[in-house]
């Protein structure tokens, strides 16, 4: 079997613990054809008022709808789990966490362009799907793509920003074939996904401006705080830490 690219967003209830899926958008993308994926699921789980402001979905949406695990595209993306094929999602650890609360476990290579992108893009401003569709002019060429796949775009839904991340993918493996001339760019994207990103400053809090190596000199205690105390802690932060702390 030909190996298949799925690039895949999620909207959902909220970002707690206890919040789900209530719309899953993905792309398939295989030798010749497109295969386009966008259903919505009812949830048990009220959707949060600040989830609704980011995607515009409100609960009379989702009436009479499947829950997501009943669903054929939740179906569609079982049957595409095998490790010959590719999951491609801007900021991966997010969306695939929260399909695992459905009992998806995903056996497909993943690449998370988000983090990919920090990896090629080290000094950008912001790494955001909708920083890069302006950045980079994505916004000129989408509709175009739309048209011919039948999508309508709108930020902050699944299937729109599937469609963006789609183009995005494309300019990023750009960059990453210019900047590693001799590595496959597909399997260079999954191994960068693997790969930490050291960070070398904060750009938060009481130590904004200041390198992680200068605060492990003057309040290591603070960092060993972070580690032991912050359990959202990104996990690039936390590797981050444990370098400058020399653990």
């Amino acid at each position: 079997m030909a190996k298949k690219y799925i690039i895949l967003d999620t909207e959902t209830t909220g970002v707690g613990e206890l919040d789900r899926v209530i719309q899953l958008g993905f792309m398939v993308l295989g030798e010749k054809e497109i295969e386009v994926q966008n259903e919505f699921f009812f949830s048990d789980v009220p959707i949060n008022y600040a989830a609704m402001e980011v995607h515009g979905i409100t609960p009379d949406m989702l009436e009479g709808k499947s829950p997501c695990k009943e669903s054929a595209s939740y179906k569609r993306l079982q049957e595409l789990n095998t490790n010959e094929n590719y999951l491609i999602i801007h900021n991966a650890p997010f969306d695939i966490g929260m399909l695992e609360k459905e009992s998806f476990k995903t056996q497909m290579k993943v690449i998370d362009t988000l983090r990919v992108a920090k990896h090629i893009f080290p000094d950008e401003e912001a790494h955001r799907l909708q920083y890069f569709r302006y950045k980079m002019g994505i916004y000129k060429e989408e509709q175009k793509e739309a048209d011919a796949l039948g999508i309508t775009i709108k930020a902050h839904d699944a299937i729109g920003d599937v469609l963006v991340l789609k183009l995005f993918l494309s300019k990023l493996k750009e960059s990453v074939l210019a900047r590693f001339p001799e590595d496959n760019p597909v399997e260079k994207m999954v191994d960068l996904t693997l790969t930490p990103i050291l960070i070398k400053s904060f750009n938060f809090g009481k130590y904004k401006g200041k390198t992680l190596v200068e605060v492990a000199t003057s309040d290591a205690a603070y960092l060993r705080w972070m580690l032991k105390s912050m359990e959202n802690l990104d996990e690039d932060m936390r590797y981050s830490i444990n370098i400058a702390l020399g653990l």
